[in-house]
């Protein structure tokens, strides 16, 4: 995620809080800006570290806090092949996570393809599963590093 679509979202976080009676509390936000701030996805004791160069007395059960709280106002995302967090690209509404994931560089691409999440509706539904956290996450090489492999 850029730094540009960092504060964006950092921005709209704090209106999304507002209007939902929450406080994006000094803290909260500070995890938010670490990870919308890093272009890769990071871990809940990498986000401690970059944390705790500011205050040293940081300790992981703030940090896990919250991520907490920014994963359930979908704020962020865990990406569960890596156990790492990014920033969300439509905090506005819910919705379930398609993120292509590269190998190579460690890009991540967040998806919002409603076909996408229909089919695994359908596919759910006909096998009588009743899914609770719908994630799809496909590991792959990005068109970057692909390009870079065909020269």
């Amino acid at each position: 995620m850029s730094s540009g679509a960092s504060c964006a979202l950092l921005r709209h976080a704090e209106s999304l809080c507002r209007e939902r009676g929450l406080r994006l509390t000094p803290r909260r936000r500070q995890v938010l800006q670490i990870v919308c701030n890093s272009p890769k996805p990071l871990g809940a004791y990498e986000i401690l570290a970059t944390l705790q160069a500011e205050q040293p007395g940081a300790a992981p059960p703030t940090v896990y806090r919250a991520l907490e709280f920014l994963l359930a106002q979908g704020l962020i995302h865990r990406l569960e092949t890596l156990h790492a967090f990014v920033g969300c690209e439509h905090p506005e509404h819910p919705h379930a996570g398609q993120f292509l994931i590269c190998t190579r560089c460690g890009d991540v691409t967040e998806l919002e393809d409603s076909q996408v999440a229909s089919s695994l509706g359908r596919a759910a539904a006909a096998s009588g599963f009743r899914p609770r956290h719908r994630v799809v996450e496909v590991t792959g090489t990005c068109a970057h590093c692909a390009r870079g492999e065909a020269e």
